[in-house]
């Protein structure tokens, strides 16, 4: 069985096609420039994957795919739907509206339409008032004549109940059919305002979802691949298509969770921090059991805070086409790049400016087309000595200083350095009790994508007296396990990878918030029934 993985970054398309064994064996990997339109890096990236391996389109079990797409059209506030928050917490909630804390810019990119209908539920899922289904449709009609084609409903507690949400968007369907809802109940966490946050980021992405999910069918398809094709997600898991375009905005940050699973498949090493070097930026992450630790407070994303799952990343201004100055002060490196266009302005290929990967080709730690195909070591020859030195020193620290801040205890921890400036990582790290480079290091985001599995999790409050406390958690196992099957999951490969706990002490009768995940392998052709 073959998979092909494939990472859409902002510089390059990167494609790996990998045995789905054990071992799991890279069989080939590529790089192809990425294009405006997405498809195009893709075609070019398959084309040079099928020419090198020789693969056969039939022999194909499944396509898995990473893209920066969605959030990039966040941060730069375009293709985003008119959309409509309407939320149920009235008579409480009203001090702090929907969209109370977004930018200006995006307020307005999305139409800044917010709503507030009386409803909602306490922490045990006892209602606060009853569904006004009269004023529900008053509110509605305003949307539509406001101009609001997609609808982001959130309530309060709507974890615990969804009651609430459920019905609106049955009202919606029965009277704007084919409109898209996002429900704050199946996106975000516990807490009202970043969970409704990311249900409206998730609803005025839904068009521009279905234009690209469709696009990437339609590229697969051409290329004569009839395999499934799952998008990745910020957790490390996948979701089919049909999934993707309901939920968008669960590939936020699948990059850097894609580079980290794919750390961890390639260097063996489960528990480890990631050093993911790029060309603008360095993003550090720390693995558990082959998963990226997920943050523990809201994240802001485009200026937005939320609190939907999402890898604790950090990241810092360094990365191979870093602007490299010595002034008064000493060296500098970063935060400016030449990014995307290395290859045109950094000194070995014939360019003006000094760059990282300059400082790391006149050092010997890279061989950037030694025989004068795409650049020159000679052109970086001049250097001073001790200006490559102290900005590799200058580049060592800030690594070692990144990494410092992640890591939760003072025992030094593997760092496993990959992406394709990981040649910045100098071998000795302090705090590192080793540096790992795996190989295929460079395309790690894709083989992240290819080797990920489908998986599931509840975050809900339960009320826990001393007796039932095993139950309780069986019952979110339990959970966790039944919507990794639902997401596609073969039943038993199913196992829980992370579970816990919080005791939450201003409620009463022993409230306590339980997360558990589960992931399992994807269920393909004839195993599906295994």
């Amino acid at each position: 069985m073959l998979k092909l993985g494939i990472d859409v970054g902002g510089t390059n398309t990167d494609a790996v096609l990998i045995r789905d064994s054990t071992e799991g064996a890279v069989l080939g990997v590529t790089k192809a420039p990425t294009t405006a339109d997405v498809t195009g890096g893709i075609v070019a990236a398959l084309r040079d994957l099928r020419e090198t391996t020789g693969f056969e389109p039939g022999d194909i079990a499944a396509v898995m795919i990473g893209t920066t797409h969605f959030i990039n059209a966040l941060v730069e506030g375009g293709s985003l739907a008119q959309t409509a928050a309407i939320r149920f917490g009235l008579p409480a909630t009203r001090a702090l509206p929907p969209l109370v804390d977004w930018p200006q810019r995006l307020r307005t990119a999305i139409g800044g339409h917010s709503f507030l209908c009386h409803g909602g539920h306490e922490y045990d899922g006892t209602e606060i008032g009853p569904f006004d289904e009269f004023e529900f449709r008053t509110v509605l009609d305003k949307a539509v004549q406001a101009g609001a084609t997609s609808f982001a409903v959130s309530s309060v507690f709507s974890p615990v109940n969804a009651e609430f949400e459920n019905r609106a968007a049955e009202i919606i369907a029965e009277q704007l059919p084919g409109a898209p809802v996002s429900l704050s109940h199946e996106i975000g966490r516990m807490g009202l305002l970043g969970r409704e946050n990311a249900t409206i980021v998730n609803a005025a992405l839904r068009d521009l979802a279905d234009h690209v999910t469709t696009g990437l069918t339609r590229t697969v398809a051409e290329a004569g691949i009839g395999a499934p094709v799952f998008l990745s997600q910020n957790d490390g898991t996948l979701m089919d298509i049909d999934y993707a375009r309901r939920y968008p905005v669960a590939t936020f940050a699948s990059g850097p969770t894609n580079s980290m699973r794919g750390a961890a498949f390639l260097s063996r090493t489960p528990s480890c921090a990631v050093v993911d070097v790029g060309g603008t930026t360095t993003d550090v992450g720390i693995l558990r059991n082959g998963f990226p630790r997920e943050a523990s407070t809201d994240v802001s994303v485009a200026g937005v805070q939320t609190n939907f799952r999402m890898p604790d990343v950090l990241s810092i201004g360094i990365g191979g086409g870093s602007h490299v100055a010595q002034g008064a002060d000493g060296i500098t490196v970063g935060p400016e790049s030449v990014g995307y266009r290395l290859t045109e302005r950094a000194l070995v290929f014939g360019g003006g400016q000094l760059t990282a990967t300059d400082i790391a080709v006149a050092a010997g730690r890279a061989d950037i087309g030694s025989a004068g195909v795409i650049g020159n070591s000679t052109r970086v020859a001049h250097l001073d000595p001790s200006l490559v030195e102290g900005a590799l020193a200058r580049i060592g620290a800030r690594m070692a200083e990144t990494v410092d801040r992640m890591r939760i205890s003072a025992e030094p921890v593997p760092v496993v350095a990959v992406g394709g400036g990981s040649i910045l990582v100098p071998d000795d790290l302090p705090g590192a009790s080793e540096v790992i480079r795996p190989e295929h290091f460079a395309v790690a985001n894709a083989i992240g994508a290819a080797i990920a599995q489908a998986g599931g999790e509840v975050d809900r409050v339960f009320s826990v007296s001393p007796q039932q406390r095993e139950a309780v958690l069986d019952e979110a196992r339990q959970e966790a396990v039944d919507r990794a099957v639902a997401a596609g999951a073969r039943p038993g490969t199913v196992e829980i990878v992370d579970i816990e706990e919080v005791p939450l002490a201003y409620l009463p009768g022993n409230a306590t918030r339980v997360r558990a995940k589960a992931v399992g392998e994807l269920s393909l052709g004839g195993d599906r029934d295994a």
